[in-house]
C-alpha cells in the first residue's frame, strides 16, 4: 500500500520537474547544509528525512515561534495550548509529557530537557531542522522519535546589518523586532536582538466579558563571536524570553465547537514564563581532527493559575509553580571539516565521536484549592490538594561514536553506536490540607542505562541522486512522576526500533529537488501519560505496552523562474496501539495512537518581481491541511480534517519595506488539542479552540 502511494506522488511530481526542464537552466535551488548529524553535511547526504526550514522561508512565511515551522515537516504536529510553556512535538505518531519529550529540542546544540524551554521566539535563527527517526544513537535519552534542531544565526563578519520590523493586527496585536549586527575589528563580531509584543486574547469570558487567552511578551538575544585565527572559533549566546499571558482559554469540547471562543467561568488566572539561557561554543579545526565543545545553561520558571472546573461554579482552582534548571556539556572530535581520512584511493572515512553529561534540578508545587462539597457531600469546608510538592534531580553521561565508509564516492556504508548511564532521584510529597487523608510521600532514586546503535547504507547512482537504508534503536529515559497514584511514582525506559528506506534527488539542472521516504516503527514499553482519576486536569507517564506504525513520506521543492518558487509535501502515518496495550484500565489494541493524523499536506509559493531597479514586489501563500486523529487512547473523541491557508504580499526597497498579511484565511474552525475531564466537562473531554483568522500589516527597514 505505501508503495502504491509513493508512486503515485512521484507520478504527480513529476509534471513540475517535466516543466522545470523545459526551461534554460539559468536558475537553481540553493544547498542545503544541515547538521542533522552534528556535523554540517549537505542536506541529500544524510540518511535520514530532515526537513530544513531556513531563514529565508522563516523570514517569507512571517514565522515567529520554533511551532509554526512544523507545517513545513510532513507527518509533524505540535500539541500545545494557549499557553507558551505547553508545547510538545510528535512525529510519526511519537510523543509524550513535557518532562519526558520523545523529540528534543536543540538550540545551538544545547537540549532542551524539559520542553516548557523549548518553544521560544525566532531571533536571529538560521535554520530549524525537523529530524524524523531515532536519533538516540548521537543524540541519547529522549530522542525516539527524532529531533528538533535550530541554529542561530552568526554574527556579520564582512559589514554592520540591522533590521527594525513592527508588525500590527487585529485582536490589538501589536509587536516590534530589531536585530544589529557586525564586526569588532577583525577577529570578533557581535549581534543584538530584541522584541516586544502585545495582543488581546481570541477567547472572551461570558461570566465578565473579559478576553482570556491576551500575550504579553518580551524577549532578546545577544551574541559574541571571537576567530583568533582561520582555525578556531568562539561563540557566546544568551537569550532571555518573559512572557506574561492569560488564562488557558479551555472548556468544556462539546460548547466551544457550538460556541467557538467564549467560555463561562468564575476565576479568571494568567500563565507566566521565563527562560534564561547561556550557550558557550568552541570549535577547533586541524589538519587531523576537528574538536567541538558545547557548554549549556538553561534556567525557566513558570507560574500558572486557572480555573481548574472551568465553569461559573466556585468549584476548584490551581497553582501551578515549576521551576527548572540544566546543564549539560558535549566535548567532540571529528575529521576534519572537507577532509576524511583517506584509507586507499578508492575508500575514506568520516568519522566522529564524543561524550556528552547533563544535570538537571527540577521542582514543582502545585496546589488545587477545593471548595465546600466538591470533594464529597461528606467534607463540608474547603480542601487544599497539593498534588505534588515534589524535587526530582538527575545526571547522567552518554559515550557516542559514529563513523561512515565511502567507496568510489558512491556508496556510503555507516555505523554509530551510543552507551547512556543516568542517575534519578526524587523526593514526591502529595498531601490535604486539613488532613482529610495520609499523605503520600516517597523518596526513592534509581540507575537507568541504555545502548542505541545505528546502521545505515546508502547509493549514488548518479552526482545528483542517493538512495539509503537504515535501521536504527531509540529510546526515552525513564524516571519519576512528580504526582502519580501510589505505587506509580517511576516508570521505565521506551525503546523504539526504525527501519526507513528513501531516495533524495536533484533534478532538472538543480531546479528541482525531491525526497521521498517509507518507514516502519515498532517501539515497546510505550509511555503514556495515563489522567489521574483523584486529581483533576493532572496526568503521569505509565509503560502501558507497545505500538506500531508504518508510513510514507514525499517533499517536493522547484525553482522554475528565478522569481517563483514552488513547495510541498505529503505524510501518511497509520499508527495503531499494538496487542496487550491498555490505557487507563482499557484495553486500546488497534486504537489509533492519539493526536496522529492520518495524514499532512503542503502545498505552496512564493513569487517576487522586480518593479524597476528599487522597488520588488511580492507575494507567498501557502495550504496545509491536517488528516483527522484522535484525541484518546481509546478514540472516544477526534478531530475531523482540517485546512487552514497563510497569505501576505508586500513591498520592498533598498531599505524600506512593507506587507500585508492573513494567517487561516477562511476562519477555519478547529480543536487542535483536547483531553479526557470526567466530572466537570458534560462531553468527557476539555479543550481550545485553535488560533482564529488574523490579519494585519506589517513594516520595518533593513540595512
Amino acid at each position: 500500500m505505501f508503495s502504491l502511494r509513493l508512486v503515485i506522488l512521484i507520478a504527480l511530481a513529476a509534471p513540475a520537474a517535466s516543466f522545470a526542464q523545459s526551461a534554460p537552466p539559468t536558475v537553481v535551488l540553493p544547498t542545503v547544509i544541515v547538521t542533522a548529524q552534528k556535523e554540517a553535511e549537505d542536506v541529500k547526504a544524510v540518511p535520514a528525512s530532515v526537513t530544513a526550514v531556513t531563514a529565508e522561508t522563516i523570514a517569507g512565511a512571517g514565522l515567529q515561534v520554533i511551532t509554526d515551522a512544523a507545517m513545513f515537516a510532513p507527518n509533524t504536529v505540535f500539541t500545545e495550548f494557549t499557553a507558551r510553556k505547553v508545547s510538545n512535538a510528535r512525529f510519526r505518531g511519537i510523543g509524550s509529557s513535557p518532562g519526558n519529550p520523545a523529540i528534543t529540542t536543540y538550540i545551538d546544540g544545547v537540549p532542551q530537557l524539559n520542553s516548557n524551554s523549548s518553544n521560544v521566539e525566532l531571533l536571529d535563527v538560521d535554520q530549524i531542522e525537523f529530524v524524523r527517526g531515532p536519533q538516540s544513537p548521537l543524540f541519547g535519552r529522549n530522542t525516539l522519535g527524532g529531533i528538533v534542531n535550530v541554529t542561530s544565526a552568526r554574527p556579520s563578519t564582512a559589514r554592520w546589518t540591522g533590521a527594525i520590523v513592527a508588525p500590527f493586527g487585529d485582536f490589538g496585536s501589536k509587536q516590534v523586532r530589531g536585530n544589529i549586527s557586525g564586526p569588532l575589528g577583525d577577529k570578533a563580531a557581535i549581534s543584538l536582538a530584541a522584541g516586544r509584543q502585545q495582543r488581546d486574547g481570541y477567547t472572551v469570558n461570558r461570566a465578565t466579558g473579559n478576553d482570556l487567552d491576551f500575550r504579553d511578551g518580551t524577549f532578546a538575544k545577544a551574541q559574541l563571536m571571537l576567530t583568533p585565527n582561520a582555525n578556531w572559533q568562539a561563540r557566546v549566546i544568551y537569550s532571555h524570553e518573559r512572557n506574561r499571558d492569560g488564562d488557558y482559554a479551555l472548556a468544556d469540547l462539546g460548547a466551544i465547537r457550538a460556541t467557538p471562543f467564549a467560555v463561562s467561568r468564575d476565576f479568571e488566572g494568567f500563565t507566566n514564563r521565563d527562560i534564561n539561557a547561556t550557550t558557550v561554543n568552541l570549535r577547533g579545526n586541524g589538519e587531523r581532527v576537528s574538536i567541538e565543545s558545547t557548554t549549556g545553561f538553561v534556567k525557566w520558571t513558570t507560574a500558572d493559575e486557572t480555573d481548574l472546573d472551568y465553569t461559573p461554579l466556585a468549584l476548584a482552582t490551581r497553582r501551578n509553580d515549576e521551576k527548572d534548571f540544566q546543564f549539560t556539556q558535549e566535548i567532540r572530535l571529528a575529521s576534519p571539516e572537507s577532509a576524511p581520512l583517506q584509507l586507499s584511493d578508492a575508500i575514506t572515512l568520516k568519522w566522529l565521536g564524543g561524550v556528552d553529561y547533563f544535570r538537571q534540578n527540577y521542582d514543582q508545587l502545585a496546589v488545587n484549592s477545593l471548595n465546600a462539597f466538591v470533594l464529597s457531600p461528606l467534607i463540608p469546608f474547603p480542601v487544599a490538594q497539593t498534588s505534588p510538592e515534589a524535587a526530582i534531580d538527575s545526571s547522567g553521561i552518554g559515550v557516542f561514536g559514529h563513523g561512515t565508509m565511502s567507496f568510489n564516492e558512491r556508496v556510503d556504508l555507516t555505523v554509530g553506536v551510543r552507551f547512556d548511564r543516568e542517575q534519578s532521584d526524587a523526593t514526591l510529597n502529595t498531601f490535604f490540607s486539613p488532613a482529610i487523608a495520609p499523605a503520600n510521600p516517597v523518596a526513592a532514586d534509581d540507575t537507568f542505562s541504555d545502548v542505541s546503535p545505528q546502521f545505515a547504507f546508502a547509493f549514488r547512482p548518479t552526482t545528483d541522486s542517493t538512495l539509503y537504508a537504515s535501521a536504527s534503536r531509540g529510546f526515552k529515559a525513564g524516571g519519576f512522576n512528580p504526582a502519580a497514584l501510589p505505587g506509580s511514582e517511576a516508570y521505565g525506559e521506551e525503546h523504539a526500533w526504525h527501519v526507513e528506506g528513501g531516495v533524495k534527488s536533484t533534478l532538472a539542472a538543480g531546479r528541482v529537488s525531491a525526497s521521498a521516504a517509507i518507514f516502519a516503527i515498532e517501539w515497546d514499553d510505550l509511555q503514556l501519560n495515563v489522567p489521574n482519576p483523584f486529581v483533576p486536569g493532572q496526568f503521569f507517564i505509565a509503560n502501558v505496552g507497545g505500538a506500531a506504525s508504518r508510513g510514507v513520506e514525499v517533499e517536493l521543492t522547484a525553482r522554475p523562474l528565478a522569481t517563483l518558487d514552488l513547495f510541498g509535501s505529503f505524510g501518511y502515518t497509520h499508527a495503531r496501539f499494538s496487542a496487550a496495550t491498555q490505557a487507563g484500565g482499557v484495553d486500546v489494541a488497534g486504537k489509533k495512537l492519539p493526536y496522529t493524523p492520518d495524514f499532512t499536506a503542503l502545498v505552496g509559493a512564493q513569487w517576487s518581481r522586480a518593479i524597476n531597479s528599487a522597488v520588488t514586489i511580492y507575494g507567498r501563500g501557502e495550504v496545509v491541511t491536517y488528516g483527522a486523529f484522535e484525541y484518546d487512547e481509546a478514540n472516544t473523541a477526534r478531530q475531523d480534517t482540517y485546512r487552514l491557508a497563510n497569505f501576505r504580499a508586500g513591498a520592498r526597497g533598498k531599505w524600506l519595506f512593507g506587507e500585508a498579511w492573513i494567517r487561516n484565511a477562511f476562519d477555519t474552525m478547529y480543536v487542535p488539542i483536547a483531553i479526557p475531564y470526567q466530572g466537570f466537562a458534560p462531553s468527557g473531554f476539555i479543550g481550545e479552540n485553535g488560533r482564529p483568522r488574523t490579519l494585519g500589516v506589517s513594516a520595518g527597514v533593513r540595512f
